[in-house]
């Protein structure tokens, strides 16, 4: 048995992932552990519950891979001032010191992290140094179910690359063309996420979210203006309007001149129709540069499949467009898109790349349904719940599918935690918070009384995989919820006059479908199928839902609050459960009503994460 660990660390999202022969055994990050969102960290407690579910000792692994290489980077930073010198002058002197203090000998950094584990240990012959986008890539193909594809990444940026475009076949895969830095499709989006009032690196979905209330209004002021898109869909950003390159700050006073106002403060001012309207602006920018791109690989490499990967494979709502304009016969994307999922292209690309392995592929992916986090016992859960205080039943199987059901027709949320976690940003019905789609309120409620977020963020469906085709206007399977699509119009109530006068967030309380609760302002949602195979605790409740309803739906959003991770341990769901409106938590085989609960075990949540 030969293993290998893959690292991301340093920037945000660290995660470790373990692959042995070939085969993906386990991956998490490291925020599901340390409780901070996004943790840039060394992934240490991800890399022990690697140990731990493998039972390995660190030694024992051949090879241990880091996502990305550090000298390029600093190489990239250091030309980078130069060309703009003297206007860099200041980034530099911030930056320099940190650089020459960790992160320029991070090799001896990480390796010091390693020695924790075994101090006797020499672990410096066995660590191996990936390149950001060739990790990106390799986690986007090497899982997929193709033997052939196109692979495209785009991100903020890694050493050089924000974009490339490689050709994956059997167990090779070549980067072919690259963007490099300061020319990034990320970077242009994380902009426009500051610029209206959200967090750089987490409040990109946010916009996403936002942009069905707005016009595009500002599209051709941002395509003439902001950067230059050829027919191929490459493109260079016109720098005189950002600081990222130079400053410390995304844009600069002549972006905000050319808008007419300044980034929003979000402490202080409301969403507005304006903000609404940047949103739908750069999406649809971001949408037509996807669409070009992905149109001339095709024509130019004439192969059918598609994979995906890089933060920016994380916009569902671009990705559904993709394969709306069935440019490629088959897409897949990579559910831990993010530097979190290079850590599993690193392990992957020296396993196919460096060792020569011979590739399987089958018609189903690698990645187990990205269930390859941390799981718990029913003894573990119920010692746990005890400690904590809980109060719960216990129930068979059967029974669990048949009371969990009749909660979420009672019209209440319920914490659902089941089995191993989900490697990626969303939840998939391991670590999920359930609700009854066809509620009008269900929506505003989980934002408000649950999440403690914004009123307008959407819910995702999870939907049998046999009767996706009969309630949206797709075909095929979108497992890890990274497809957007509409509902069929046969579900869904025309507006009247009045309705369609409505402006932004006046929208948000219309029920357009029959399924309300998961149906966007612009009659789209963002899908999750669902079969026995990958999930199947979470089939089951959705097959008992359905027999009960004729409706084969649920609203899955992810077990945590507004700046919070999802939830990992069963302690961490019950104090989740006891500082929300929560009605229900099932976790394994218990049940726990939240009026059943010692009342002193309460506390206010809301205010334990940083708002992210």
């Amino acid at each position: 048995m030969t293993t290998v660990l893959g690292i991301s660390a340093f920037y945000h999202d660290s995660a470790a992932a373990l692959i042995e022969d070939g085969e993906i055994i386990a991956a998490a990050q490291e925020e599901r552990f340390t409780r901070i969102k996004h943790d840039s960290n060394f992934p240490k407690n991800a890399i022990q519950f690697l140990l731990d579910y493998s039972n390995l000792r660190l030694s024992q692994i051949e090879t241990i891979v880091f996502f990305e290489k550090p000298f390029l980077k600093f190489e990239r930073l250091l030309e980078t001032y130069l060309a703009f010198a003297p206007k860099g002058f200041k980034q530099f002197t911030k930056s320099m010191p940190i650089w020459l203090r960790e992160k320029l000998f991070q090799k001896r950094l990480i390796l010091n992290h390693l020695k924790e584990y075994d101090k006797n240990f020499n672990f410096e012959k066995k660590l191996f140094f990936s390149e950001h986008h060739l990790s990106h890539a390799a986690s986007a193909f090497f899982p997929s179910p193709f033997d052939e594809a196109v692979v495209l990444t785009a991100d903020g940026v890694g050493e050089w690359a924000t974009t490339t475009v490689a050709i994956g076949i059997g167990n090779n895969l070549e980067i072919k063309k690259e963007i490099h830095f300061p020319h990034s499709l990320g970077l242009l989006y994380s902009a426009f996420t500051y610029y209206t009032g959200f967090k750089v690196n987490s409040g990109e979905y946010k916009l996403m979210g936002l942009a069905p209330y707005g016009k595009p209004k500002y599209s051709n002021i941002i395509k003439n203006n902001l950067l230059d898109i050829k027919p191929d869909g490459s493109f260079r950003l016109n720098q005189s309007y950002f600081d990222y390159a130079t400053g410390l700050k995304m844009i600069n006073k002549k972006f905000n001149f050319l808008f007419g106002q300044k980034p929003r403060d979000s402490t202080k001012e409301k969403l507005s129709q304006f903000h609404m309207d940047i949103a739908a602006s750069i999406q649809q920018v971001t949408e037509e540069i996807m669409i070009l791109l992905v149109k001339s690989i095709k024509e130019e490499y004439k192969i059918d499949n598609l994979c995906l990967a890089g933060g920016v494979a994380l916009n569902c709502v671009a990705n559904g467009k993709i394969k709306k304009n069935k440019i490629f016969d088959n897409i897949w994307i990579q559910p831990a898109a993010s530097d979190a999922g290079g850590a599993l292209g690193a392990a992957l690309a020296y396993w196919y790349l460096e060792l020569k392995k011979k590739r399987k592929v089958s018609s189903n992916d690698q990645m187990k349904g990205s269930y390859l986090g941390p799981k718990y016992f029913q003894y573990e859960i119920e010692n746990e719940l005890k400690k904590n205080g809980a109060n719960f039943k216990i129930y068979n199987e059967d029974e669990l599918y048949d009371h969990t059901s009749e909660f979420l027709i009672e019209g209440n949320a319920v914490g659902w935690f089941q089995g191993r976690m989900e490697f990626g940003p969303r939840a998939l019905g391991s670590r999920s918070i359930l609700g009854d789609p066809r509620s009008s309120s269900m929506q505003k409620n989980l934002n408000l009384k649950v999440k403690f977020r914004e009123s307008f963020r959407p819910f995702a469906p999870s939907i049998l995989l046999e009767d996706v085709s009969y309630w949206f206007d797709f075909e095929g399977n979108s497992p890890y919820m990274l497809m957007v699509s509409n509902v069929k119009k046969e579900k869904c109530f025309e507006m009247n006059r009045d309705d369609e006068m409505l402006f932004g967030i006046e929208k948000l309380n219309l029920r357009r479908s029959k399924i309300p609760a998961v149906t966007h302002v612009d009659y789209s949602a963002r899908i999750q199928t669902v079969d026995e195979k990958n999930n199947k605790r979470y089939f089951k409740l959705l097959s008992k839902f359905k027999e009960k309803t004729s409706c084969p739906i649920l609203i899955n959003t992810s077990f945590n609050v507004r700046g919070e991770p999802i939830v990992n341990t069963p302690t961490d769901a019950f104090k989740c459960f006891m500082g929300t409106d929560l009605d229900i938590l099932v976790i394994g085989n218990c049940i726990l009503k939240k009026e059943d609960q010692d009342r002193s075990l309460r506390k206010d949540y809301k205010n334990m994460f940083e708002l992210d």
